[in-house]
């Protein structure tokens, strides 16, 4: 008895690990990913943000080991020599010598003036650092901006799926009620072939379609770098879109770029770097002044020597200090110099073109984000028209061919401008959607699906 009641326990021991492993692996495959986890995720674990942080982080260092240039050094020396063989101390005699010498010393060396030079690569390195952050964050904006539009093609692939879907279905119910009226001598047997052939054209379009959304969604995937299998997103549904929300002048949208975004911040940063380039490139011409400073001792020992003071003694009388200052005025430079200069003037025009340039790219994105967007609401109005014109012009033929006015063809043919209508209703609501919130990617504004 005991035993039984001993084995019925591990049985449900097991049954209930067994359980408790299946719900943790079906939590594991249910994982949904919302936009917001996939924008985060991919600003976490990007390579190029990833690189762009270490970036960071060799620039904080570089700022530190020029600072630390504007500090004197100090090092310490130490030297130990034995020497061993026969010397010649007075003519024609020579004694087997063996020597020990051992010196010490500190030596600190201070640059005094060097014609600004540390001093504009310590700003060098801060400008640097400054730069490479709004680099970084230009790279996150990208990256969040494709991560949505990935996001949105999802959401619009699936939209396609379910129209595909209902369209199948309704094939199904119509080839139904094409047999029904056929087995009850109303219709030919014609229709029924006409009705099955529909199906079979809405049952290929609903494979392209279902083709379509899990390609998107391995393409969003990949982007994440993420594995594609167990990959899900949250379905959002997506309100159709309204004119009130269209921007109606473009100046705006250019005067906040031009302030705010961080292309031209990244440009007007190298110029400063350029400037602070041609400034380092002029102190060669300036003279340097550097101090130094030195204390050490010796001590020497020979077995030829008698009496010879002790370690310490000898370190302590032997002690020194010399002091001096180093004066450099160049002369001539093999036009080193005048060339160095000559090209840092050279890189600080090539920056303001840079900026000027970057200025006509951004003008020049933002007129086609808005103009697009322009044609975007044009055509997705266009498309709401054409729905419903076609969806009354559909009901329309349901009840002629119902009433025996209309033949399968004809029917068929209204469905079909019908499906078209809605495809590019939906292919117009989310490409103004997207081309929307690019405007608000330039305005600055979260990138969020409403």
């Amino acid at each position: 008895m005991k035993m039984e009641e001993t084995v019925n326990m591990r049985i449900k021991a097991i049954a209930m690990g067994l359980l408790l492993f299946g719900c943790g692996f079906i939590y594991a495959q249910e994982k949904v990913w919302t936009l917001q986890e996939c924008v985060d995720y991919a600003l976490e674990n990007n390579i190029s943000v990833l690189q762009g942080q270490n970036n960071l982080l060799t620039n904080e260092q570089d700022i530190i080991a020029n600072k630390g240039a504007m500090l004197p050094s100090l090092d310490f020396s130490g030297r130990q020599g034995l020497t061993l063989g026969n010397q010649e101390l007075f003519p024609g005699q020579f004694v087997d010598r063996t020597a020990h010498s051992t010196s010490l010393g500190l030596n600190l060396n201070q640059t005094i003036f060097n014609g600004f030079r540390l001093t504009n690569l310590y700003k060098q390195s801060q400008l640097t650092l400054e730069r490479n952050e709004l680099e970084l964050n230009r790279i996150k904006d990208d990256i969040s901006l494709n991560v949505v539009n990935a996001y949105l093609n999802v959401l619009f692939n699936k939209e396609n799926l379910e129209t595909a879907q209902a369209q199948y279905e309704f094939s199904q119910k119509q080839l139904q009620q094409v047999q029904e009226l056929v087995d009850a001598g109303s219709q030919p047997q014609a229709n029924v072939y006409d009705a099955e052939a529909t199906l079979s054209s809405d049952e290929q379009n609903l494979t392209v379609a279902e083709n379509n959304y899990n390609l998107a969604i391995l393409s969003l995937s990949q982007l994440l770098q993420l594995p594609y299998e167990g990959f899900e997103v949250e379905i959002i549904e997506v309100d159709s879109p309204s004119a009130a929300i269209m921007y109606k002048d473009i100046k705006p949208i250019l005067e906040y770029a031009y302030g705010n975004r961080y292309e031209i911040k990244v440009a007007e940063k190298n110029i400063e770097g350029a400037e602070l380039s041609t400034e380092i490139s002029k102190s060669g011409f300036m003279p340097s002044l550097g101090f130094s400073y030195g204390f050490g001792s010796n001590v020497f020992y020979s077995n030829v020597i008698q009496g010879e003071e002790s370690f310490f003694n000898q370190l302590n009388d032997n002690k020194s200090q010399n002091f001096s200052l180093n004066l450099r005025v160049p002369i001539f430079s093999q036009f080193q110099n005048k060339t160095a200069v000559a090209k840092s003037i050279v890189q600080e025009e090539n920056a303001k073109l840079n900026l000027e340039q970057a200025k006509l790219d951004l003008e020049s994105n933002i007129q086609r984000a808005f103009t697009d967007a322009q044609a975007a609401l044009k055509a997705y109005e266009a498309a709401k028209k054409s729905v419903e014109a076609q969806k009354l012009a559909f009901q329309n033929s349901q009840e002629r061919y119902n009433l025996g006015s209309m033949n399968s063809f004809d029917l068929e043919q209204s469905r079909i401008q019908l499906i078209n209508a809605q495809s590019r209703l939906i292919n117009a609501k989310y490409d103004f959607i997207f081309k929307t919130k690019v405007l608000d990617f330039y305005l600055g504004k979260p990138i969020v699906v409403d």
